[in-house]
């Protein structure tokens, strides 16, 4: 028998997801600098750092990864939050993710096959792929 998730906790998630997908930084990271977890994720999966990634957000995307969240981690779909980035055109949050580690192999479709598949050279030539 599991225990219901108490609302006061599922509501301050929330918040904190949220603050992700708007790019809130600093509001981000004093949640993450008071003890939330780095890689916190949703229910499906989804991490911080896919949440600001996927919605633009690079700032966001550097301060998380420089408190320890996990740049490749994946979501139940075995998305990265490179792939999102490449599939949203959001070059300046690829290059916040590379500098932070991302491996644009990892995951299915992996960050190189979204490149491919949207024909974004410029995108590719920062991966090092032709």
């Amino acid at each position: 028998m599991s225990e219901a998730p108490d609302p006061e906790v599922v509501e301050l998630a929330t918040k904190i997801f949220d603050l992700a997908r708007q790019g809130r930084t600093e509001a981000l990271v004093a949640y993450v600098d008071a003890g939330v977890p780095a890689n916190l994720t949703n229910d499906r999966g989804d991490s911080l750092v896919m949440l600001a990634a996927y919605h633009g957000h690079a700032d966001a995307v550097r301060a998380l990864l420089a408190r320890g969240a996990e740049a490749n981690r994946v979501n139940d779909r075995g998305q990265t939050p490179l792939a999102g980035a490449v599939f949203k055109g959001e070059t300046e949050v690829v290059r916040a993710l590379l500098e932070g580690g991302a491996d644009p192999s990892a995951g299915t479709p992996s960050a190189v096959d979204t490149a491919r598949m949207f024909d974004r050279k410029d995108v590719l030539e920062l991966f090092g792929v032709h």
